[in-house]
């Protein structure tokens, strides 16, 4: 009897996918959990009102429960113009509130510099940041557009504009608020350097440019009549490479993903060799303007 050809290379592929298959083997990661350590989230400002400092205490990587509040914690606040700001945590639940002694306090200046210190389970952090200047929000618009060349369905597009200040490098942040609601995406972390991308050309004193301005909208564009806030925020060149950092380990993925990396932090121990902190404190001057998508408010696509 002759034998068929194509039964030999078939007979070699079953024998190969079954020995592929003999060799699935399970393996249970066991992660150990490190020490804990602190975490600082500290943005402080020039708004009038209280001011308000979170402190947590990391957990266990795959622990996605709240991290437990850091309580019983010391927490000041130093100005180089000799004035000492004394955080409490009334609630006692890891929130150190500042409160102004009268409805147009500020705790924040321009100019200034300001030193934060913990006092937290035998150890002692501190932390620098200067309060740098900012632009105004000079206006607020909207255009209505198609949500994408292909669509027929439109929406509302917003545009700031502001104008950064000349002589210096300046870093920001802006934020943006949809009906009261803070845009908080990985890719709503909007940094901008003089008014531009880190890198681009000159741009120093200039209006901000269109990317920078159109930036503060969602993916569906707003409605008629939605209430548009943008702020702009202050930011030191350390506070600047930690918005940064931390937007690219929050949009770290996909094929061409990087090795995940530590975000930066200002948070030092004063013993060398105690336990390290996470986190950061920085103290931004902020400017906003608030707008209604609304007939007076819209303009020509830009």
């Amino acid at each position: 009897m002759k034998r068929l050809p194509f039964l030999y290379p078939l007979a070699f592929y079953l024998l190969a996918l079954c020995s592929l298959s003999g060799c699935e083997t399970v393996i249970d990661a066991k992660l150990t959990t490190g020490p804990t350590q602190l975490s600082v989230d500290a943005v402080l400002t020039d708004l009038p009102g209280p001011q308000t400092i979170r402190l947590t205490q990391t957990a266990a990587y795959f622990n996605s429960s709240t991290p437990p509040a850091a309580l019983s914690a010391t927490v000041t606040v130093l100005d180089d113009a000799g004035k000492t700001f004394a955080f409490t945590d009334p609630d006692n639940d890891g929130y150190y509130v500042w409160q102004p002694r009268s409805a147009t306090d500020t705790l924040g200046h321009i100019g200034r510099t300001y030193q934060l210190r913990i006092n937290f389970q035998g150890e002692t952090y501190n932390a620098t940041s200067r309060m740098n200047r900012v632009p105004t929000v000079d206006s607020l618009v909207f255009s209505k557009v198609k949500i994408n060349p292909l669509s027929k369905t439109e929406g509302y597009r917003a545009q700031f504009y502001a104008q950064d200040i000349a002589g210096a490098t300046d870093y920001y942040r802006i934020r943006y608020f949809r009906n009261g609601v803070l845009a908080n995406r990985a890719r709503d972390i909007i940094t901008s350097q003089d008014g531009s991308f880190r890198g681009n050309a000159n741009t120093d004193g200039l209006i901000f440019i269109a990317p920078i301005r159109r930036s503060i909208n969602p993916d569906s564009l707003y409605a008629f009549d939605d209430v548009v806030k943008v702020e702009v925020q202050s930011l030191t060149l350390e506070a600047f490479n930690f918005w940064e950092e931390l937007q690219t380990q929050l949009s770290n993925g996909g094929l061409f993903a990087t090795p995940p990396a530590n975000v930066p932090t200002n948070i030092v121990n004063a013993n060398a060799s105690g336990r390290t902190a996470v986190g950061f404190f920085m103290t931004s001057a902020v400017r906003s303007r608030t707008a209604r998508v609304a007939t007076e408010n819209l303009r020509p696509d830009l």
